[in-house]
């Protein structure tokens, strides 16, 4: 047996080890209890069930400024500079860039991946490259697709056959589009659509919702009377959802006491979002994201997502979960305590939950041998400091390691010292054997 040694884990006083047997977690016992090769010594770090990416597009990702910059910055241009780049996709181009950002996914600690798909495409170009994709990366990535309608259901020709095929060729979820739709009936009767075509073949539902500025925009109450009404239920997904930002105290009440009683769950993207919305506004702008506080108050599962990296809608990113969550803490007012740790939540057991993970996710006896080693004290500290993992563990395989980076730091009237930041101060390791062996 292989030991991940001196491991701060969350519920847990003092250092643990880790048991890993095969590609499974064993045994966890205090410090110095457990009989096997040393094999990870994560001197007191915090180790954490991998980070979850419940949002991004894989397929535009790496396209920015191709074939022009979205000069504007909002959201219609983004989809229009999207419909020009889509034109010249190969099944190359695909697999090259999604495989390029997956790798940066996993040495970030990312095991975990959902990502829509642009399906409003009569080729499917993208959509089989991604399935591709799937099977070359499933050793260490779990990566869910959504066939993604992003020129609509009902307002693009083939729209619903389109899903429909998505579905034939095995994609984890259905999603939809429903405030770009032509009118509000159409909004309305994708969701119906969507909704279908996942129950019949078995799937999860995640649709792009209400990701506008507009008040009036309330397709997330659809999605989540469906959801109820459907038996779909915590298998349904509002993701974006940022007409929030813009719905009064009224209706946001009512609202969110339909989304907790469906059990649906809702993905913020701060990132991207707080970049396209609010365009149209003179000052003061709106944010426009969802209301990720009254949220999680009122019982609803929600994540944060990355969404976009480096293509139409949003120039930046490195595929970081937890730069994701310092941003959406910061944009939703999380900085509480509790609320910081939430943060962290967002990008793992929260996440997890979106993506249906249940007993294949979390350091737990029995369960996958997956994790990271991050230098930090707490999730609290993670988030603050913005630690890279110093290992990734999948499936019992070590598959990124990051070296710690000292500064050496040269100060008025001191000697030149070496700062390392990236080790938090922690209770001294436990030496192997100190403690005996055996459990």
């Amino acid at each position: 047996m292989r030991l991940v040694t001196n491991a701060r884990l969350t519920g847990r006083d003092g250092p643990h080890d880790i048991e890993i047997d095969g590609g499974r977690i064993g045994r966890i016992a205090p410090a110095g209890r457990l009989a096997g090769e040393e094999w990870i010594d994560a001197t007191g770090c915090f180790v954490s069930p991998p980070f979850v990416e419940p949002h991004v597009h894989l397929d535009t990702a790496l396209t920015a400024g191709e074939p022009r910059w979205n000069a504007s910055g909002s959201l219609w241009e983004g989809i229009a500079v999207w419909s020009e780049r889509k034109a010249a996709l190969t099944r190359d181009d695909v697999v090259a860039r999604a495989s390029e950002v997956l790798r940066w996914y996993a040495a970030n600690g990312v095991l975990h991946v959902r990502s829509h798909v642009d399906v409003t495409d009569p080729g499917l170009v993208a959509l089989d490259a991604m399935l591709a994709v799937r099977d070359q990366v499933a050793d260490v990535i779990g990566l869910q697709l959504v066939a993604f309608p992003q020129e609509g259901v009902r307002s693009f020709d083939q729209g619903a056959e389109l899903l429909e095929e998505a579905a034939r060729r095995g994609v984890d979820a259905i999603g939809a589009i429903p405030h770009y739709e032509d009118t509000r009936e159409d909004g309305v009767r994708s969701l119906e659509i969507a909704f279908d075509i996942a129950q019949r073949h078995g799937l999860a539902l995640d649709a792009h919702c209400d990701e506008i500025d507009d008040d009036q925009s309330r397709f997330v109450e659809v999605l989540a009377a469906l959801a109820r009404r459907g038996g779909l239920r915590e298998r349904a997904t509002a993701s974006h959802t940022t007409a929030m930002g813009s719905y009064g105290g009224a209706y946001s009440g009512k609202l969110q006491r339909i989304i907790a009683r469906s059990g649906a769950n809702l993905v913020c993207n701060p990132l991207a979002n707080l970049a396209l919305q609010g365009r149209f506004d003179g000052y003061p702008k709106r944010r426009g994201l969802t209301q990720v506080k009254e949220m999680l108050a009122a019982g609803v599962n929600v994540a944060f997502g990355h969404d976009d990296v480096m293509d139409p809608f949003f120039p930046l990113g490195t595929a970081f979960p937890l730069q994701v969550a310092l941003v959406g803490a910061a944009a939703a007012q999380l900085t509480a305590p509790a609320e910081i740790d939430e943060a962290f939540a967002m990008v793992t057991g929260r996440a997890a939950r979106v993506l249906g993970l249940g007993d294949r996710y979390g350091v737990e006896t029995g369960r996958p041998a997956s994790l990271v080693v991050l230098p930090a004290a707490s999730p609290h500290d993670a988030v603050r400091r913005q630690t890279r993992p110093s290992h990734v563990v999948a499936h019992g395989r070590l598959v990124a390691e990051t070296p710690a980076a000292a500064t050496r730091l040269t100060w008025p009237g001191r000697r030149p010292e070496t700062v390392d930041f990236a080790r938090p101060r922690t209770e001294a390791r436990v030496p192997r054997g100190a403690a005996g062996n055996g459990a």
